[in-house]
């Protein structure tokens, strides 16, 4: 019997399956083109070793002559991970910075020592504007180290990370979980996927979470989400996928945590300054209101992919429609003023933002391969074209007894002397802060004029190409080149900017990008490469919502340009069933911008980061499952320009000084054992290390090292039910995650267990 059903009912009644009773899956995969993209679909999915799903990588991960990490499905089940950050904290060599008002609170993750914020993509394409993503729709992650503007455009040097989303497949299944835990933790999450007629398939993937922040007093996280798609074509050469994805978040936000104990540059203050770290009298401390404090998102991005098969090559168009905004009111614990060691109190700093971005993105592409003479080439090359929009305003508030509302009405600044009412309640103490002061009682707030929102608009328009040559089963050559058309338009509508004529600022450059990989394979298993890469970084590459803006001090500055050079060695072992990867390599940036002995910005500056990295992923022997790896970098500022000093410009005092946001040394792992003598029993855990990490240029604010233990253990009692208990932080270590330039530290959660049901039909 056939069952007829339209996309949207499958979707449905997939969803609502695990509350109805327990029914037969279906078996719609009758023929035989069914039956092996069936096959290939559970391959994809439980494999243990990796695969690159991004089709500019024109070889395998084993002969691609790039560092890449690859975090499967299973690793972010395993792990628990819920967001983006989540699952990152298991690959060393990425930290994470903090954001505040001009710079976005948001996912901000640091490759190899640069910011890679905008360098964030999905399914290939940019993935733009300020977000906290999450994974309940996500198949894998790829991290993609050093300079790869050759791959995806204007770019940091560090490198980039893709997301792959879940797609449609040809079988049936319902899969979820639901999980309660401590500290007010709920998450439920359905994926369902139904075959609805001759090589049509529609999947849905629906999320709901809700928790409080462990070893955090107040803070708390709510989202939802849903990402429906429908496939036509699956058994056929042509090939069409559409999907939406859509989530929204409702956080009282503990974006920050503790200040720095070194505000005093000068004076008679100077002697109370402590070492630069975070000053922590109470580590679940929360200094914001909760009667002000919000961080609301939204996020809807469109979807459409068009591919067709002709002989040995594949066309493909892939286009995008996509809107996120990010509206935030929060309290930075601010100690400019160095009120903690003066008085025992801290002025609550307001950090706002309302932001809109819109992005269209369209990429054409044709992969294939074909020989000439005796040698294979396996190639990608295609067009794109990108758009990204985005306004940006702010939350005005009203004054306070004639004084701006943000400050201490008293003092008419950000010194606290006092706390409560007659502070306007923007001071409270500092070893015992009251969340719950009735703050909006006095103060009023508004959003700030739309008409005046900054605006900047990006237009890019590419062209690339990759070819991966075999000579020989033993020798490959990488090649890999693209050209960017690029536009970025700032536009400051407000009278001040007008008056000033600095209400319109622009920046066009064209820049090309190139990357070649020399592979030896000395067995079929084995690869050792070496190769070079580069990338752009144009003024305004954040696309208005980052921490690369365009100003009148760089609005004419041409892109900073970054090499990389690299030495690694790949290897398949235990019958493939183990990966092993190690490298060596140094990056540097030549034409950093900087100040000159003019006082005047310039592509002056050098950047340098010399560094190694192991990675391990795969079974040692049945039941015992691996996956982490260590790095190493030096980086190094060289040359940081010229500093105004005693009214003169001389050499800069940081020249030699490490980079801000990066971990000398950091390694993770994550091992699981499923014993064969207790059928259905996993255990595992893991350990993450980073080194200190500095905050600023100066290396004057800094967060310590620090180690993280984890731990599951999960039992299945058949093939369709499974508990997984996960605890989180273990030893419920106080350390900080984020370390921001100037004002604060945000300090990590604290120990917190999971209890999840999962459920396979």
């Amino acid at each position: 019997m056939t069952l007829v059903r339209t996309p949207l009912t499958s979707a449905l009644l997939l969803a609502m399956a695990p509350l109805a009773a327990h029914a037969a899956p279906d078996t719609a995969d009758s023929g035989a083109e069914q039956r092996k993209a069936t096959e290939l679909d559970a391959v994809d999915v439980h494999a243990e070793q990796a695969r690159l799903q991004s089709s500019k990588f024109t070889a395998s991960l084993l002969d691609t002559p790039k560092s890449v990490s690859v975090i499967s499905q299973q690793i972010i089940e395993q792990t628990a991970a819920t967001t983006l950050l989540d699952a990152l904290r298991t690959v060393p060599g990425i930290t994470f910075g903090a954001g505040e008002g001009g710079n976005p609170t948001g996912d901000r993750p640091f490759i190899r020592g640069f910011d890679s914020q905008s360098d964030i993509y999905v399914d290939g394409l940019r993935d733009a504007g300020s977000q906290t993503r999450e994974v309940f729709a996500i198949e894998q992650i790829e991290v993609v180290k050093g300079p790869s503007s050759a791959y995806s455009g204007r770019g940091s040097a560090g490198g980039s990370i893709s997301l792959v989303s879940k797609t449609p497949k040809l079988r049936d299944f319902v899969q979820g979980s639901v999980g309660l835990g401590t500290d007010s933790y709920q998450r439920a999450t359905v994926d369902a996927n139904a075959v609805i007629g001759d090589g049509i398939a529609a999947r849905v993937n629906v999320m709901k979470h809700d928790s409080d922040i462990a070893g955090r007093d107040e803070v708390n996280v709510s989202r939802w989400g849903i990402a429906p798609s429908i496939a036509w074509g699956l058994n056929g050469p042509t090939q069409f996928t559409l999907g939406h994805y859509h989530m929204e978040t409702d956080d009282l936000p503990d974006a920050g945590g503790f200040p720095y104990n070194n505000p005093f540059t000068s004076g008679a203050n100077v002697s109370k300054n402590g070492d630069g770290s975070p000053i922590v009298p109470d580590r679940n401390n929360f200094y914001g209101l909760v009667d002000r404090d919000f961080q609301e998102t939204k996020a809807d991005i469109t979807t459409a992919n068009l591919s067709h098969e002709f002989g040995a090559f594949t066309a493909r168009n892939v286009a995008r429609f996509g809107r996120t905004t990010n509206d935030y009111l929060w309290t930075q614990p601010d100690d400019s003023k160095g009120n903690p060691n003066l008085y025992g109190t801290l002025w609550r700093r307001t950090n706002a933002r309302a932001a809109r971005t819109e992005s269209f993105i369209n990429q054409t592409s044709l992969t294939g391969e074909f020989n000439t003479g005796a040698i294979k080439h396996n190639i990608n090359a295609g067009i794109e074209y990108s758009e990204e929009k985005t306004r940006r305003g702010t939350y005005d508030i009203g004054l306070v007894n004639g004084k701006n509302g943000t400050w201490n009405p008293i003092t008419g600044t950000t010194s606290c002397p006092t706390t409560g009412a007659g502070t306007g309640y923007n001071c409270t103490d500092f070893a015992n802060p009251t969340p719950h002061d009735p703050w909006s009682a006095s103060h009023t707030v508004t959003r700030s004029n739309p008409a005046q929102d900054v605006r900047q608009t990006n237009r890019t328009r590419s062209a690339y190409l990759f070819d991966t040559m075999e000579f020989s089963p033993q020798w490959l050559l990488n090649l890999g080149v693209r050209f960017d058309d690029y536009d970025a338009r700032l536009i400051t509508p407000t009278p001040a900017a007008i008056a000033a004529g600095t209400n319109d600022l622009r920046n066009a450059e064209s820049f090309w990008n190139g990357q070649a990989g020399l592979v030896f394979k000395p067995t079929a298993n084995g690869s050792v490469y070496l190769s070079w890469g580069t990338s752009s970084t144009p003024v305004g590459m954040d696309a208005g919502d980052g921490a690369d803006g365009i100003t009148v001090a760089i609005k004419d500055l041409a892109p900073q340009r970054s090499r990389n050079i690299e030495l690694g060695t790949k290897w398949d072992l235990l019958d493939q069933r183990l990966s092993l990867t190690g490298a060596i390599f140094q990056t540097e940036m030549n034409n950093a911008r900087v100040l000159n002995d003019a006082g005047t910005t310039q592509n002056a500056g050098s950047k340098k980061v010399k560094g190694a990295e192991i990675g391990f992923s795969g079974t040692i022997v049945e039941g015992w499952q691996v996956f982490g790896g260590y790095t190493y970098l030096d980086a190094e500022l060289e040359d940081n320009g010229f500093a105004l000093v005693n009214g003169a410009y001389v050499p800069s005092p940081l020249n030699g000084n490490a980079f801000p946001n990066t971990a000398k040394h950091s390694a993770n792992v994550w091992t699981t054992w499923s014993p064969s003598f207790v059928r259905g029993l996993t255990v595992g855990g893991g350990a993450s290390y980073v080194d200190k990490v500095y905050g600023n240029t100066a290396n004057t604010k800094w967060v310590p090292s620090y180690t993280r233990w984890d731990a599951m253990a999960s039992y299945a009692f058949n093939d369709t039910y499974s508990l997984q208990l996960n605890v989180q932080n273990l030893t419920d270590k106080v350390y900080f995650t984020k370390a921001y330039a100037s004002h604060y530290a945000a300090i990590a959660p604290g120990r917190s267990a999971s209890l999840t049901f999962n459920f396979k039909f």
